[in-house]
């Protein structure tokens, strides 16, 4: 389990795709890659991933992971090149604080960048707003002041109309993850919090139940 707390950025070094998965090779910082060895998992922009060849002493130290089809289909990441900026998380221990919200990095789309702009133009601190449309098949499970993870980023939703949600971003996530390389139109990985689906689940068949944020809260999620 993740928390959507990124640890750090990685840079995509290749996207290698073969007859039977894509394989995808991730320079990262020495002091996360030698915390893994083959077999773990490691949350990508929010997808969960198995470490491959990993290679702490290397430059840049680096590790891999494969693709299965239904990463491809659901995300973002066969789509990067060669110097994409990726976010990466390693598992939260249990009994460790959980500073964002239960993350599993299983995506469940992806969304579309609108804009990401400064609130407080000309100053090299500050805030942002950012906007994107998700598919409308997520959006009952979104809630004005509920949690989305966004490329890895645990991030609490400002505003929803329609499909398009509002996201208020502070200066460190803004200069300490991927958000900071990308541009309007740009694909971005989506997780709904998995609380909702549950809430969902426990009312399926009933006609006369809608996920609302009045519910979540009086039920405890």
């Amino acid at each position: 389990m993740f928390t959507g707390l990124i640890e750090t950025p990685g840079t995509i070094l290749s996207v290698t795709p073969t007859a039977g998965v894509t394989r995808i090779s991730i320079a990262a910082p020495a002091q996360l890659v030698s915390r893994l060895s083959t077999g773990d998992s490691v949350a990508v922009s929010g997808v969960c991933l198995t470490a491959l060849n990993v290679e702490p002493h290397a430059f840049p130290p680096r590790f891999s992971a494969d693709l299965a089809a239904e990463t491809i289909a659901r995300t973002t990441l066969s789509h990067l090149h060669p110097d994409s900026v990726i976010n990466l998380e390693l598992p939260t221990p249990a009994g460790s604080p959980l500073g964002g919200h239960v993350v599993q990095g299983h995506v469940d789309g992806t969304a579309t960048l609108l804009s990401l702009d400064p609130i407080t133009a000309g100053t090299d601190i500050t805030d942002y707003r950012l906007r994107l449309a998700i598919p409308d098949e997520l959006t009952r499970y979104v809630v004005e002041k509920g949690s989305i993870t966004i490329e890895g980023i645990s991030l609490t939703v400002a505003s929803i109309t329609g499909n398009e949600v509002g996201i208020a971003i502070i200066p460190h996530t803004y200069a300490s993850t991927s958000l900071r390389t990308l541009i309007p139109g740009s694909l971005l990985n989506i997780e709904v919090d998995v609380l909702g689906k549950y809430a969902e689940r426990r009312h399926e068949g009933s006609t006369k139940f809608t996920l609302t944020e009045q519910y979540l809260i009086a039920n405890g999620y």
